[in-house]
């Protein structure tokens, strides 16, 4: 069957991240122009020296103050308040280095892509920009990557070699066999144990299938700022008028052969709105911010778009 996308898309200027031996040169080739067209379009645009990707509060206490309408109740200083009988928080210290770690979730789904490039392409591309934006000063990185048939952990340690060996782990994660589905809660809960240091937690996903993740998520965003990054294709929210097809579920096998007309884009565009709108309020209620990144779009500039219009909305609350 020849997909097709429906119209005119913009070109995304994103590398052929080809899977194969970690030691590839067309992978190290790859990753290093990445890093080139990150740094060049994002670094000393979105942060300072100690600042990251998701700007927020620190993790180290401070002193107390007043409660302000719209300071976070997380940081409700009980005793002070006790004491003096007017609320009081906690202010934060940002700490000089941060400890970040990726969960990345590269099950069948990821394998898939109609403009540019696949969506697993997209998500190593979301993971060099975090990484190349928070590298520096000491800041250490790590991952967790999921197929659903196995998980691989790399550790966080900080410098320019780890950063390429762990872009590398991600890029050449094998495809899980056939029939095997991503579980994205457990992937998310492997990041709970051992206890991490406090820090950033930023979950990679395109977020199909059954929203059953809250539970872990949360427990991580107790500890952790955390950083919810979708990773969509077109074809992810809308089906083109192509007739009939026969279609397959990537992460069990299965086939159907479906009549593609008005009655069933409609069907599915509404499906996939609502879903999408189901895996961003479940992520608001873990205090997580979603940023969508789509292979017909340009992925930088979305991210851009993103960090400002964070930068804004914290700026406006102070």
């Amino acid at each position: 069957m020849t997909r097709t996308t429906g119209g005119p898309t913009r070109r995304v200027d994103l590398p052929s991240l080809k899977r194969g031996e970690i030691r590839d040169p067309a992978l190290t080739a790859a990753l290093r122009k990445l890093e080139l067209t990150v740094r060049r379009k994002l670094d000393g645009v979105l942060h300072g020296d100690h600042l990251g990707l998701l700007p927020g509060p620190g993790s180290e206490p401070g002193e107390s103050r007043l409660y302000q309408p719209g300071d976070d109740v997380r940081r409700m200083d009980w005793s002070v308040t006790a004491r003096t009988t007017h609320p009081h928080v906690r202010q934060m210290i940002a700490d000089r280095e941060l400890e970040t770690w990726l969960v990345v979730d590269v099950s069948a789904s990821l394998d898939f892509g109609t403009v540019g490039c696949e969506k697993r392409d997209l998500a190593v591309a979301a993971a060099a920009a975090i990484t190349f934006l928070n590298s520096g000063g000491g800041n250490r990185i790590g991952a967790i990557i999921a197929n659903g048939d196995s998980v691989r952990r790399v550790p966080a340690l900080s410098g320019r070699m780890h950063e390429q060996e762990m872009l590398r782990a991600i890029a050449t994660m094998p495809k899980a066999p056939a029939g095997v589905r991503g579980d994205l809660a457990a992937t998310i809960d492997a990041l709970r144990r051992p206890e991490r240091r406090r820090g950033m937690a930023v979950i990679i996903s395109d977020f199909l299938g059954p929203i059953d993740w809250m539970r872990p998520l949360r427990a991580i965003a107790g500890r952790h700022e955390v950083l919810g990054i979708e990773v969509l294709d077109p074809r992810d929210v809308e089906l083109p008028p192509v007739g009939d097809v026969i279609l397959q579920d990537t992460e069990t096998g299965r086939t159907r052969e479906f009549t593609i007309d008005a009655q069933l884009r409609d069907d599915f565009a509404k499906a996939a709105a609502a879903h999408r709108a189901e895996v961003a309020r479940t992520l608001r209620r873990c205090d997580a911010p979603l940023l969508s990144l789509r292979t017909d779009r340009d992925w930088i500039a979305d991210v851009v778009r993103f960090v400002a219009t964070r930068r804004l909305a914290l700026a406006g609350r102070a």
